[in-house]
């Protein structure tokens, strides 16, 4: 027994040995394995742009065992580690350094001309739209003399910075007008109006269906009379919050809307109406969203309308924060079976959304938009007169494929 015991010991000692002994080899193979790696002169990446790991390599002797692509959504330097097996079949770890670099300066939402009342603070640039794709606080001033308390014209220029130092600076006229001096008349206008029955004579084809958006807006609909119009679609407001961070309200007629929307066989799409200032917020509203659609027919997208660009600076967010909020809400509605799209008016995808990969539902008020990225819907009016509801309804065409503007 003793014997046993001791051959046993012996073996075990013998087997730490040769763990031992193969540990210290490895370390020593490692340690002493050939690495030629040879960097290209360009160690930069713009912000979001698409690269992977072999993209700053000229050359290696080896294969990379994960040719991963590198995260370019923050700014800055940035340390990529990787394995890869050498020419002698030895796996080895290695590290290099890039920069990811903005280069695209702020917008500043402001035409040629911009006016405010005689009397007005400084306070009132708050109210001009100036955003960046990095950076959720750019600098944003004015450059030139002017005099709020005296009614005038002055030449001035709009200066916007990011941290980046990149720049944007557009002339423009300050004017600062007496209010009492102002004519109801220039603020005078003739309501328009779009019938249905002329957007299916005009946009009808085998590509195309047409419908309406809702939302308690349009009080009680006839949902039989909108059918017999030819109605092909129905996008339906949930509800929405009140602000930032306060709570959820359902649409008034969701309800309603959705049942009878359902029982007449018209597809369902939605939206749901945000003021978040944060990715949290955008995956509580879709959860939320989910709440609320359980049990009902849903056809269509359900998209993310955000759109309080009115009040934009106070958010404190980058465009880049903004479409990834988008993209946050789209995820949940998609991972349950769903399909998600961005609801965006036509300068505000062309100028303040970043790219993305989902759907597009399109705002441009006009008969042939010059909008020229992919778009799955189009609302072409707000002033849409149609049998069953009463006062006007944004008209809407769906296209069976991506439509893409020539």
């Amino acid at each position: 027994m003793k014997k046993l015991i001791i051959a046993l010991i012996i073996l075990v000692m013998l087997a730490l040995l040769s763990f031992g002994g193969y540990k210290y080899y490895k370390y020593y193979q490692i340690k002493n394995a050939k690495i030629e790696v040879k960097l290209k002169d360009d160690l930069t990446i713009e912000f979001r742009d698409k690269k992977k790991v072999s993209d700053f390599i000229e050359s290696i002797n080896g294969k990379i065992v994960k040719d991963y692509e590198i995260d370019s959504t923050k700014v800055g330097k940035q340390k990529i580690k990787f394995d890869f097996v050498n020419d002698d079949g030895i796996k080895v770890k290695y590290e290099y350094e890039i920069e990811v670099k903005d280069v695209t300066p702020p917008v500043a939402w402001i035409g040629s001309s911009y006016s405010v009342a005689v009397g007005s603070t400084p306070e009132f640039i708050d109210n001009i739209l100036c955003g960046d794709d990095t950076d959720p606080n750019p600098m944003c001033e004015i450059d030139g003399v002017y005099d709020l308390n005296t009614v005038g014209v002055y030449p001035v220029k709009f200066k916007a910075t990011d941290k980046s130092g990149n720049l944007s600076e557009i002339e423009f006229n300050l004017k600062v007008y007496d209010p009492d001096t102002v004519s109801s008349n220039d603020y005078d206008y003739t309501p328009t109006k779009t019938y249905f029955s002329d957007v299916v004579r005009d946009y009808k084809n085998a590509n195309t269906k047409i419908g309406i958006d809702v939302s308690g807006w349009q009080d009680e609909i006839d949902f039989e009379k909108i059918k017999a119009a030819g109605v092909e679609f129905i996008i339906i407001r949930v509800g929405g919050t009140l602000g930032t961070n306060m709570d959820f309200f359902v649409d008034g007629q969701f309800k309603r809307n959705i049942e009878l929307a359902n029982e007449y066989g018209i597809p369902v799409g939605l939206y749901f109406f945000s003021y978040a200032a944060s990715s949290k917020e955008t995956i509580n509203e879709a959860k939320w969203v989910l709440d609320q659609i359980k049990g009902y027919k849903i056809d269509l997208p359900i998209a993310f309308d955000w759109e309080d660009f009115r009040d934009f600076n106070s958010y404190h967010i980058s465009f880049w924060e903004l479409t990834k909020m988008a993209s946050d809400f789209i995820d949940v509605v998609e991972d349950a079976g769903y399909t998600g799209m961005i609801y965006g008016s036509k300068n505000y995808l062309e100028e303040i959304w970043l790219p993305y990969e989902y759907d597009t539902w399109l705002a441009h008020y006009t008969d042939k938009t010059s909008y020229k990225g992919d778009y799955k819907f189009w609302q072409l009016c707000d002033d849409g007169v149609i049998d069953g509801i009463n006062g006007s309804v944004d008209i809407d065409i769906m296209y069976e494929n991506n439509k893409s503007s020539d």
